[in-house]
């Protein structure tokens, strides 16, 4: 075997990629997984990690200049300086907006593993099924008894602690321990529950942050800095759980600032026989040659590289036949809500930050009921005192002031949904050819917009969050919305999606593309429709499944 010669080349280091790289080198894989972007070394490089606010120049906030430099970060929460550098240059690394979309990605080992929410839950059999029964894009190939040996797979090895609440609409787990609702939040869900029957559910969210510990992983601390890296493992990522798993494998090689430009497709053999690599540091050109390789760059950006390793056979990428490479762009649309005041529970308060917050699973279009659009949404919210940072209108200034804001302020409730939004075919990502990035490569033009089913759908999550809250005895209830841009939701999904039909799909069942059926995607660009569920546990199981398949395929001597 040469030396840039490998069984299995795995693009992206984020959560599907770290796992795939897991899966491949277990099954005895010589495997090198490449990243576009740094290293970052688990514990060592999480820098950030165990300071207090006042030990940054900021706080912790935003400067003028860095509201110059990062002009789309700044357009919500992640732009601050705590942790600026996980994510990744604007100026480098910039994209055309034919309409606004906030993009917002990590370049480093890792990816977006080390910033992600970490709410982990399972899709259900209706969420496979939607698509066909209104008629929608394709039919999912798969259902959800396919994936729910993966889904516990997937539990069992990242750590998802949960209750089982026995709902047909979000399936129980492979759960650790909940972690606890606040007193407010108790309240609330006991009368939510007599309220609302078996109709609806308030629950404790299902989250990748383990309650006891696991493997060489301790239990969460109750710091909720997750976003600056976790020094205890506490939840899952590529460098905590995956990465580690991998390597102790001996067959992992982890190439970082290695940007794959396009796949090397042979065809004769109708297959890919490798990559080409630019590295980011010497702007050098490699080729990495492999039996198998797993696209898993995130959903834009692996649309990115089928889009860029165009042949003459595809003159519009690898996976293009069907004219489906690029579109049905997805992400969750939210940014709307309610919140209000709890009363009477002055006299108490809740251990530590939790790490985790409450989920109202779906419950419209459901048991017959129809609305004026289709799908449904879900709410994450939580309850909590405000703290020393709230506003006294009375005072603002003197030791009467300062005495004040020892105390708790009021506790308060909120919720923000989570709407679907559905497979669009003119939301799309394509190559902006004009534009180049600091590599000189052509950037991606992204072009998607919410449209009239999730615009209707907002109306309803913004008065029925209201209603819910004012059902519960929540005082002084006001709602929020937005114009839900996508890209807020940090769930890109689509481009590259999955069907029965090479002539309707790029992906089937197995997220092999039709094209060349060595190349396997399984990051969110293979998603069929988006559900309201955070996807990354669905990503998960898809990568470990179609991960045992290509190893089965390649020992038979298919692929």
């Amino acid at each position: 075997m040469s030396a840039n010669t490998y069984d299995a080349i795995v693009i992206g280091s984020g959560i599907s990629g770290g796992w795939a790289a897991k899966e491949l080198t277990q099954k005895g894989l010589k495997t090198i997984m490449l990243e576009r972007g740094r290293n970052i070394e688990h514990i060592k490089d999480y820098v950030n990690a165990t300071k207090d606010p006042w030990e940054f120049p900021h706080r912790g906030g935003r400067t003028q200049q860095m509201i110059k430099d990062y002009p789309v970060l700044k357009r919500d929460y992640p732009l601050n300086e705590t942790n600026l550098d996980y994510w990744a240059s604007d100026k480098d690394s910039p994209y055309t907006e034919v309409k606004r979309f906030d993009w917002f990605r990590g370049y480093h080992v890792g990816g977006r593993s080390l910033m992600w929410g970490r709410q982990s839950y399972r899709w259900a059999d209706i969420n496979f099924e939607e698509n066909l029964k209104d008629g929608i894009a394709v039919d999912w190939p798969i259902r959800y008894k396919d994936l729910e040996q993966w889904y516990s797979y997937a539990e069992k090895f990242a750590g998802i602690s949960g209750n089982r609440d026995g709902l047909s609409i979000l399936p129980d787990g492979d759960f650790m321990p909940a972690m606890d609702m606040n007193c407010v939040e108790k309240d609330v869900a006991a009368r939510f529950k007599e309220h609302y029957k078996e109709t609806r559910a308030f629950i404790i969210g299902r989250t990748a942050n383990i309650t006891v510990p696991h493997f060489d992983r301790q239990a969460c601390h109750y710091r909720d800095k997750c976003w600056l890296g976790c020094p205890f493992g506490a939840y899952f990522s590529t460098q905590s759980a995956t990465l580690p798993a991998a390597m102790a494998t001996g067959n992992l090689t982890v190439r970082p600032w290695s940007i794959v430009t396009k796949i090397l497709y042979d065809k004769d053999t109708k297959k890919a026989k490798g990559v080409e690599v630019l590295d980011a540091e010497t702007n050098q050109t490699y080729e990495y040659f492999a039996k198998i390789v797993f696209v898993n760059a995130s959903t834009i950006n692996s649309a990115w590289v089928l889009m860029n390793s165009a042949t003459d056979i595809w003159p519009d990428g690898l996976g293009s036949s069907s004219g489906e490479l690029g579109h049905n762009l997805m992400d969750h649309h939210l940014g709307v809500g309610a919140g209000g005041l709890v009363e009477g529970f002055d006299d108490k308060y809740y251990f530590g930050r939790r790490a985790n917050g409450v989920y109202v699973p779906r419950f419209r279009n459901l048991n017959g009921e129809k609305r004026d659009y289709i799908r449904g949404f879900g709410y994450q919210g939580g309850g909590g005192r405000e703290g020393w940072g709230r506003d006294i209108a009375e005072m603002n200034i003197g030791g009467a002031f300062k005495d004040a804001l020892t105390e708790p302020g009021a506790w308060s409730i909120g919720l923000g949904g989570f709407g679907e939004t559905l497979p669009y075919h003119d939301n799309k990502v394509t190559l902006d050819k004009t534009k180049k990035d600091k590599w000189g490569l052509p950037v991606v033009a992204i072009d998607a917009i919410v449209r009239d089913n999730e615009k209707k759908m907002r109306i309803d999550m913004e008065n029925d969050a209201k209603e819910m809250l004012e059902a519960c005895g929540v005082k002084n209830v006001h709602t929020f919305t937005s114009d839900g841009v996508l890209g807020r939701g940090i769930h890109e999904m689509g481009t590259a999606r999955m069907g029965r039909d090479p002539k309707t799909s790029v992906l089937n069942e197995w997220n092999q593309v039709w094209d060349a059926k060595n190349v396997f995607v399984t990051d969110g660009s293979c998603m069929t429709s988006a559900a309201c569920q955070n996807p990354s546990l669905t990503y998960m199981a898809l990568t470990a499944r179609a991960a045992n398949h290509a190893v089965e395929e390649l020992k038979k001597g298919n692929i």
